[in-house]
């Protein structure tokens, strides 16, 4: 957003909004290419920015509808980075990438540290491969 005119971030948010808000995939894929055309050229910046990001913008139109709106954001990620970093504000460093894993596991596992619940998290089953699939 820093490379883009103060005066057009309103139009920028809107069409980028105009992606992940899509009813569907094809909607979603659409108003990518249309943003990608409209903002290489207003702002090359911003539409490299997008181009970089690739379709992979649009993986979570793959999922069931329930699932996006949890899926298209990085929240429940940052909120547990948020909560870890506040956590471990006061210790000087762990000795080894190990000591920090088992002090994340330690946190979650005695809910110090919450994990939200994706929307359509019920639905998350019937996206993996059946064990009868698994075994032939």
């Amino acid at each position: 957003m820093e490379s883009c005119p103060v005066h057009a971030r309103a139009e920028l948010r809107r069409d980028f909004h105009a992606i992940v808000n899509a009813e569907d995939g094809m909607a979603g894929r659409k108003a990518y290419d249309a943003f990608v055309t409209k903002w290489s050229t207003l702002c090359p910046a911003v539409g490299r920015w997008l181009e970089e990001a690739g379709t992979e913008l649009l993986t979570f139109y793959e999922f069931p509808k329930s699932m996006w709106r949890s899926l298209r954001t990085t929240n429940a990620l940052e909120n547990l980075n948020r909560e870890f970093r506040r956590r471990t504000k006061t210790q000087a460093s762990f000795s080894t990438e190990e000591v920090g894993l088992t002090l994340l596991y330690g946190l979650v596992a005695f809910g110090q540290i919450q994990f939200h619940k994706i929307n359509g998290y019920r639905q998350v089953a019937s996206l993996l491969p059946s064990q009868e699939a698994n075994a032939a």
